[in-house]
């Protein structure tokens, strides 16, 4: 792994220091999140929903409330279909939740991945139509692509809104109302990057705009500020950028999230070891809760997971968590062991591959996602992994920091039956037969993207710090950074020349703790994970690159080093 560290001007981080009454290590870690104003670092540092842009700014917002207030007085039919992610999970709680506190009784729907496949398909369609025709038919994180579903809709007499923000190089849906940034949408917008769910609450702000207009008695007792738990869920699982409105709402969000009332919340935090006392990071979502939220549509059905979010009955939300806890529990074994075997075939087959596409008659096409993820952080390569779905290969693609999946699929999508998803995660599907074909044209469509062989890894160091300066104090102000998440990555910083005068601790196998002291003889604590194999040396000066963390332990909170890798002194070399 390569460590770079780009120094800024000493004069421009001591300016904005002063502007901003921050330190100077601070001051370097808002220039680069792009802060360099002193003004502008304030309202990043202490994000405000006063600070959110008016709803009715995006397109189609105003005629998708108004459309949804005629629901409610008319007390229409609706229906609402959300995708089987935590973002589609968390919209359609949301949206249902906000209904019905108006009298409307929504039906919703989560596609099954096994017999629905993604998305807005027919077959969802049919399901859904299954308990009667409704006035308005509404898609939640999915449908922009979806011409022929919203023409079969339309042409039954049925209304239809889609609120999406996959990207797509089609033409806008006809005769539908479409709430997506990414086909209608300003590139410098603060909400450009909104996931669904953060799409769904704006509507809500305009729906209660609209209403409030009118003096409607239930706009004025729904406050918005509660359902930012859901919001929190949806934009930091769905990865999300973290900048403009996106970091107002998780910022709020994670703190609703910690004191959430919601019953299915608490079981899920609670089977999964998330102490809410300790505060909620991304973290928690990204590895705890969003995981067990997932598992149910990679398993079995993600409707089970909306019934959590919107169930008062802690008897069956305690039931469903630990159902919840099972199924991920069953996930994970499969994807141990499909990942295994995929490494195993990358090792013997595919590493000088610039792109790699696996498949397998028998890998689970519901957890090759998380596997994809696995291996392409570890071989640094966009890996695609497909399992099997009758006629076709069908998973999922990640990606690396450069190399943009979605252009890379558009220049070899002719074998592909379906496709589509963000430049760092896409999700595809294709005929078993071209699968030979699609390999080769993927890898080399990767490698012309990167222009020639894809870079080393890189370990971008924020700044570096003497041992002195890692205090709870430089901590606390790291911690006004938060969320850290795409797009405001977390700190990694660099110490130069410690020397460890005991030997690490290895614990599990797999870990190990260290500690050393700095000039004035203070210890200094770290924890390793999953780095057993290379221990640093005993006496002999290193070079650290870690993150900084809170461990809390026996009620106590510590500051903790967490290793992201070591090397030799180098003195000043970056």
């Amino acid at each position: 792994m390569r460590w770079t560290h780009t120094p800024l001007p000493a004069a421009e981080v001591e300016a904005l220091s002063k502007r901003a009454g921050v330190s100077r290590v601070l001051a370097e870690l808002l220039l680069r999140a792009g802060q360099a104003d002193g003004d502008a670092a304030g309202a990043f540092l202490q994000p405000a929903l006063a600070s959110l842009h008016d709803p009715f700014l995006l397109h189609h917002l105003e005629a998708a409330a108004s459309r949804l207030r005629q629901a409610i007085a008319a007390r229409e039919q609706v229906v609402v279909l959300g995708d089987y992610d935590v973002d589609g999970v968390s919209s359609t709680a949301l949206l249902v939740t906000v209904l019905r506190r108006f009298g409307l009784n929504p039906r919703f729907i989560v596609p099954r991945r096994s017999e629905d496949g993604y998305g807005l398909s027919r077959s969802a369609i049919d399901r859904a139509l299954e308990g009667g025709r409704p006035h308005l038919f509404i898609a939640l994180d999915c449908g922009t692509n979806s011409h022929a579903e919203a023409h079969y809709l339309r042409e039954l007499g049925i209304d239809v809104l889609v609120i999406d923000h996959h990207r797509s190089k089609e033409r806008p849906l006809e005769h539908c109302l479409l709430i997506n940034p990414h086909v209608h949408g300003n590139g410098d917008a603060a909400w450009q990057h909104l996931c669904t769910v953060g799409l769904v609450f704006k509507l809500c702000h305009g729906l209660l705009k609209q209403l409030r207009a009118e003096n409607h008695p239930v706009a004025y007792r729904i406050k918005l500020r509660d359902h930012l738990d859901l919001v929190a869920l949806g934009t930091v699982a769905d990865l999300v950028p973290l900048v403009g409105e996106n970091r107002i709402l998780a910022r709020h969000g994670l703190r609703i999230l910690q004191d959430t009332l919601r019953p299915g919340l608490r079981s899920l935090m609670e089977v999964a070891g998330v102490k809410p006392e300790q505060g909620i990071t991304p973290t928690d979502i990204s590895f705890r809760l969003g995981p067990r939220i997932n598992a149910s549509g990679r398993l079995a059905d993600a409707a089970l997971s909306v019934e959590l979010l919107l169930s008062e009955d802690a008897g069956f939300c305690g039931e469903t968590a630990r159902q919840l806890e099972a199924f991920n529990r069953e996930r994970q074994e499969i994807e141990r062991l499909i990942t295994e075997e995929a490494e195993r075939r990358i090792e013997a087959e595919y590493l000088g591959h610039a792109g790699v596409v696996l498949f397998a008659e028998n890998w689970h096409p519901g957890v090759v996602g998380i596997v994809a993820g696995r291996v392409t952080r570890k071989y640094n390569r966009p890996c695609v992994v497909l399992g099997n779905e009758g006629e076709l290969a069908k998973g999922s693609g990640r990606s690396v920091d450069g190399i943009n999946l979605v252009e890379v699929l558009g220049s070899c999508c002719e074998h592909l039956s379906s496709w589509g998803g963000h430049p760092m995660a896409v999700g595809v599907a294709l005929p078993k037969l071209h699968l030979g074909e699609f390999r080769e044209r993927f890898a080399a469509a990767v490698r012309s993207h990167a222009g020639g062989d894809i870079a080393e890894a890189r370990l971008d160091l924020a700044a570096w710090l003497m041992p002195e300066q890692i205090t709870e104090r430089i901590m606390e102000e790291i911690d006004a950074l938060h969320p850290f998440g795409q797009g405001n990555p977390e700190p990694v910083f660099g110490v130069r020349g410690v020397v460890l005068r005991q030997a690490p601790e290895i614990f599990k196998a797999l870990h190990f703790r260290f500690q050393f002291e700095d000039a004035r003889g203070r210890r200094l604590h770290g924890v390793a994970w999953k780095l057993a194999h290379r221990c640093p040396p005993v006496g002999q000066p290193i070079d650290l690159a870690f993150e900084l963390k809170w461990n809390h332990f026996n009620h106590r909170r510590l500051l903790q080093l967490v290793l992201i890798d070591w090397r030799p002194a180098e003195g000043d070399a970056v």
